[in-house]
C-alpha cells in the first residue's frame, strides 16, 4: 500500500526539522510575501506554505505547459494538499440512509516557477506597506476590544493564557531584550485564547483542558507557535528564537510528529483558523 497523504506531509515536515529547519518559523510562510498560485494569484494555505520548499509562483504541469513552459528536466515536483469532500452513504440505528460529507485530504503535484522554461516570473505582486511593530500593537488592541478580553503586560517571568479566566499575562515590553520577542510571545498566548468556548472551543474547559504533557497540549503548544510566527511573518517581524531553534526544541516536535501522522495537518488547520479569528479575517 501506498503512503498516505499524511505520511507524506508528515515526512517532508520531519525532513526540514532534521536538517534544523524549523518549518512554521520559515521566512516566506507570511501570507504577504509567500507561495502562491501562478494561475489564481492566490496564496497556498499555511500548511502548504510550510510544505513548499520555495516563494513565489507555482503551478502544475498542465497550467505551466498551457502557459508555453517547459519543466527544467531533471526538476523536481512538490506537493500541494488540499481537502475534497467526499460523499459517503451511512445507514442509521433505524434502517435508514443518510448521505454524510466526510473531507478526505489529496495532493497535487507542483513545481516552482525556477523549474520552468519559457515562462517569465511575473512582476512582484504588491504588497501593503506596513510598520511591523505599529501594526502589531493594533492587532493586539483590535483583539483585546474586539473579545473583551484582559491582556496584563506586568514586570514578571512568566506568559501565559488562563482559559478559566479568559485573560493573558505577559511580561512587559521593557524585559525583552527585542521588542519582536515581545510580539511574538504575546501572539502566542493570543492564539492560545483564540481556544476559549466562546471563541474557535478548541480547549474545553475545567478538567478538560489538556494537561502539561498530553498530547492534546503538544497540539495546542504546536498550534500556538504556528499561529504565532504566521502573524510575525505577515507583519515582517523577524525574531531570532534561537532558543526555540535548539536540538531538544526540535527533537520533541520531531517525537510528535513521528507518533501521530496527522498531527501536523491538524494543528496547522487549527493555527490558520486562529490566525483569520485575530486578524478579523472571518
Amino acid at each position: 500500500m501506498g503512503k498516505s497523504v499524511y505520511e507524506m506531509v508528515t515526512e517532508r515536515i520531519i525532513e526540514q526539522l532534521e536538517n534544523g529547519v524549523i518549518p512554521w518559523e520559515m521566512p516566506w510562510t507570511g501570507i504577504q510575501n509567500g507561495a502562491y498560485n501562478r494561475i489564481s494569484k492566490k496564496p497556498y494555505s499555511l500548511l502548504n506554505q510550510m510544505l513548499l520548499k520555495h516563494s513565489g509562483e507555482y503551478a502544475t504541469f498542465k497550467q505551466w505547459s498551457e502557459l508555453g513552459g517547459k519543466i527544467k528536466k531533471g526538476a523536481k515536483s512538490e506537493i500541494v494538499v488540499f481537502w475534497k469532500i467526499q460523499p459517503a452513504e451511512e445507514t442509521k440505528e433505524d434502517g435508514s440512509k443518510t448521505i454524510k460529507q466526510i473531507p478526505l485530504l489529496r495532493y497535487y503535484n507542483v513545481f516552482h516557477v525556477s523549474d520552468v522554461e519559457g515562462v517569465k516570473p511575473l512582476e512582484g505582486l504588491k504588497e501593503k506597506e506596513v510598520e511591523p511593530i505599529e501594526e502589531a500593537e493594533k492587532i493586539k488592541e483590535e483583539y483585546k476590544a474586539r473579545e473583551n478580553l484582559q491582556i496584563i503586560e506586568t514586570v514578571s517571568n512568566e506568559a501565559y493564557y488562563s482559559p478559566m479566566r479568559d485573560y493573558i499575562k505577559v511580561p512587559c515590553k521593557e524585559q525583552f531584550k527585542e521588542i519582536e520577542e515581545f510580539y511574538s510571545t504575546l501572539f502566542h498566548e493570543m492564539v492560545h485564547s483564540t481556544g476559549h468556548k466562546t471563541r474557535l472551543d478548541r480547549m474545553g474547559t475545567g478538567a478538560n483542558i489538556a494537561s502539561f504533557g498530553s498530547e492534546e497540549y503538544s497540539k495546542e503548544e504546536l498550534i500556538a507557535e504556528i499561529g504565532s510566527a504566521t502573524i510575525l511573518n505577515i507583519l515582517g517581524i523577524e525574531t531570532k528564537k534561537s532558543f526555540r531553534n535548539s536540538a531538544a526544541y526540535i527533537q520533541n516536535w520531531l517525537q510528535v510528529l513521528r507518533n501521530d501522522s496527522k498531527f501536523i495537518v491538524s494543528a496547522s488547520s487549527k493555527a490558520e483558523k486562529a490566525v483569520k479569528f485575530i486578524l478579523n479575517e472571518g
